[in-house]
């Protein structure tokens, strides 16, 4: 019966510091606006990479564009945050399948930001790798790992007690 309440305490706990963790982010970029929107026009801009002729026909240098870009980061993550603030909830009143959903669906937006946009665009598309000053990869892959291994917690098999446990 407890390894049975184990794995539904886990995921939630789980969910509940993802959640914690991505809506601090969204808070910091929100309140702290220009920090990160350094961080994002400079990767886009491409302006401290190597500047191998082959690769900055990539560079965005549009402020307009750049200031897109970093508002729907912002939007994204806050949406992430609430979908899993929604998903904790639920696990906690023990809606175990509505939870594994939801918190399925917000884990995923992460793994995608990070994924594709933070390690995969960010980091070989806009060469951030290049760069010693705005290289956001290791930040970048913490999150998609964390987000990875709470999507395959949550999704492990329960043992079936009860009508609860799912």
């Amino acid at each position: 019966m407890a390894a049975a309440r184990a794995l539904p305490l886990t995921a939630t706990l789980l969910t509940g510091t993802v959640a914690l963790y991505i809506t601090l982010v969204a808070f910091g970029n929100i309140t702290d606006f220009g920090t990160n929107q350094q961080f994002v026009q400079h990767v886009l801009a491409m302006d401290t990479t190597f500047k191998d002729d082959d690769l900055m026909w990539r560079a965005v240098e549009s402020k307009g564009l750049q200031d897109a870009a970093y508002i729907a980061i912002i939007v994204w993550e806050t949406v992430a945050a609430l979908v899993l603030i929604l998903g904790t909830f639920q696990w906690l009143r023990r809606d175990h399948v509505r939870a594994r959903r939801t918190s399925t669906l917000g884990l995923l937006m992460l793994m995608l930001l990070f994924g594709a946009g933070f390690l995969a665009i960010g980091g070989e598309w806009f060469a951030m790798w290049q760069s010693e000053d705005w290289n956001g990869l290791d930040a970048a892959m913490r999150v998609f790992l964390l987000s990875g291994v709470v999507l395959v917690v949550i999704h492990l098999p329960v043992e079936r007690v009860g009508s609860d446990d799912v």
